[in-house]
This record gives structure tokens, C-alpha cells and sequence, in this order.
């Protein structure tokens, strides 16, 4: 693993972390909202952007992915 791609696995974590603990949920929770309204793609693509913000503003990212997500499943 080189050091671009352990950057990002740290960042994946960071984020899972970081969400599970805002919203009270177990890492198992979490992971699989996570998987279902694929979060970690988005993550991993937009590292280069998304790594530089604050623990807040990424949380308010992931909630607004997965709730225009949801409105997609929705239609």
C-alpha cells in the first residue's frame, strides 16, 4: 500500500468514526448505511477535496449524500 492510498484508508476510518459517534451508532450501523447509499466511493473519489475540511463540514457532506440518496430511491 503506498502512501496516497494510506491516507485514504485513515480518511475512510476518520469518517466512519467520526459519523458513528455524531449519530450514535454502532460501527456495524454505520458501515452499512455507509455501504447502502455508497458513501466510501464518494469518500475515496473526492479525498483530494474532502480531506482538507473540518470533521464538521464532512459530517453535514455525508448527511446530505445519504439524504439525496434517499430521495432518489424514493422517486
Amino acid at each position: 500500500m503506498n502512501d496516497k492510498e494510506l491516507d485514504i484508508a485513515y480518511f475512510l476510518s476518520f469518517c466512519i468514526e467520526q459519523y458513528r459517534k455524531k449519530h450514535q451508532l454502532s460501527g456495524e450501523e454505520t458501515f452499512s448505511l455507509f455501504d447502502k447509499y455508497d458513501v466510501l466511493p464518494y469518500l475515496e473519489e473526492n479525498f483530494e477535496i474532502l480531506h482538507t475540511q473540518g470533521h464538521h463540514w464532512l459530517m453535514e457532506e455525508i448527511d446530505e449524500l445519504i439524504n439525496n440518496k434517499k430521495k432518489e430511491i424514493i422517486k
